[in-house]
């Protein structure tokens, strides 16, 4: 086996260093030992780190029988039949089901639950006041998930609006710190009872969608009616499992994105002028440069499944993990030219490679609402500059936070606001 260097500290210790420095303590390793390091970290033991594009690519192309799904994961948060938890055929053969759902006439007919869900909570917003933004893009992402995935209405939305906030912030904390599911007082009791409810919510939604009318454009309503090729359909558990990954893959770091755009373009003035001018394809690319510069999650990861895996300069052994390191490939000047700065022209009349831009992770285990959470940021971002004038600011950008899986900003992403038809700056 031939493994790159790296630090050499007890595994409590690197852990620790990894929680309490998480993004920097990546750029001070890659500066040290290359752009391939191994680490030793609670979660997932012993793993190498890559960012170099030419093993990235490698990686997300390499079949299962050689590196796949991490085997402790998400899935123990989001339940065994989660896409997280799925692996090898079997997670082929439900992400071929549920990837129509996200494309085409259904993902157009979103377009204007989105909307609504949007000039909703604008109309809320206080003028000439500095606020956070991040609250009311969580409530725009939450809702528009909950009516055009869940196909929730009336009392199963009011319970479930009030539900999955907690219920998901505790599940994100869960996923990424190495607590046991048994002691006396423990979050794992709270997060399974929890899930009840949401099971319980889901069985009647599902009810419902079985009663109601067969032109129904919501997901639910389509997993319900699609089926495997032996003709079975999709179990309650596997509903049940995969709409809450869709939730959690898709509402906070969708609405965290959102609010570093308005952090970003709050200290991009000449930027945010071309964007009220509103140019679709100039915002196309602000949104794909907002993700390269403040992406959300930090980390994709597989397992090695065969010993002797070769990658690169390196050949790995059986059971370790490879953690795709988004922020280093995305900070780095041989892929992203000048990558320090915050530039969407970039990304004008040219789509990035998707083996180098990963905000969505890549390969066969790229997220499957990646399209839907692009069109959502599009609706919300568009709205806004429509019916708002951002007002600039020269404060510095704001820190990177860590809300257990997603790096928001530490201030919300504020903004100060004024109307376009109350007499504001137009």
């Amino acid at each position: 086996m031939t493994l790159p260097p790296g630090p050499t500290a007890p595994r409590a210790v690197q852990g620790a260093y990894a929680l309490t420095q998480p993004l920097r303590g990546m750029r001070r390793l890659k500066e040290r030992y290359g752009d391939a390091f191994t680490v030793n970290v609670p979660i997932f033991g012993n793993a190498v780190v890559i960012s170099g594009a030419a093993e990235i690519k490698q990686l997300f192309t390499s079949g299962p029988e050689f590196a796949d799904n991490l085997e402790v994961n998400l899935g123990r948060v989001l339940g065994s039949r989660s896409m997280f938890a799925l692996s090898g055929e079997e997670h082929k053969r439900q992400r071929k089901l549920l990837v129509p759902p996200f494309h085409g006439r259904r993902l157009a007919a979103y377009e204007k639950i989105v909307e609504e869900e949007t000039a909703r909570e604008l109309a809320s917003w206080p003028e000439g006041r500095a606020f956070a933004t991040l609250p009311s893009m969580m409530r725009i992402t939450l809702n528009a998930i909950l009516r055009a995935v869940f196909g929730a209405e009336g009392a199963e939305f009011a319970e479930l609006r009030e539900l999955l906030p907690p219920f998901v912030t505790l599940g994100s904390r869960l996923a990424v710190l190495p607590i046991p599911k048994r002691g006396r007082f423990n979050p794992w009791r709270r997060f399974e009872r929890m899930r009840r409810e949401y099971d319980a919510i889901v069985d009647r939604l599902i009810a419902k969608a079985r009663a109601g009318e067969e032109d129904r454009d919501d997901v639910l309503s389509m997993m319900l009616q699609t089926r495997y090729d032996d003709g079975t359909g999709l179990s309650r558990e596997e509903i049940s499992d995969q709409l809450l990954t869709l939730l959690t893959a898709g509402h906070e770091t969708t609405a965290t994105t959102l609010a570093w755009a308005v952090e970003r373009l709050r200290r991009h003035p000449a930027l945010l002028a071309e964007l009220e001018e509103g140019d679709p394809k100039l915002l196309d690319a602000t949104i794909l440069e907002v993700q390269r510069t403040r992406p959300v999650i930090d980390l994709t990861a597989r397992q090695v499944k065969q010993d002797g895996f070769r990658l690169g300069r390196w050949t790995l052994p059986k059971g370790y993990a490879v953690l795709v390191s988004i922020a280093l490939i995305h900070d780095d000047d041989a892929v992203f030219p000048r990558a320090a700065t915050f530039d969407p022209h970039r990304f004008e009349g040219a789509r990035p490679d998707l083996y180098q831009w990963i905000p969505f992770g890549g390969g066969t285990r790229r997220c499957l609402g990646a399209a839907f959470a692009t069109m959502e940021m599009t609706v919300v971002l568009r709205t806004l500059l429509r019916d708002f004038t951002l007002v600039p600011t020269d404060e510095p950008g704001e820190r990177w936070h860590s809300r257990g899986v997603a790096y928001a900003p530490a201030k919300g992403g504020r903004a100060i606001v004024r109307r376009r038809n109350t007499g504001g700056d137009s």
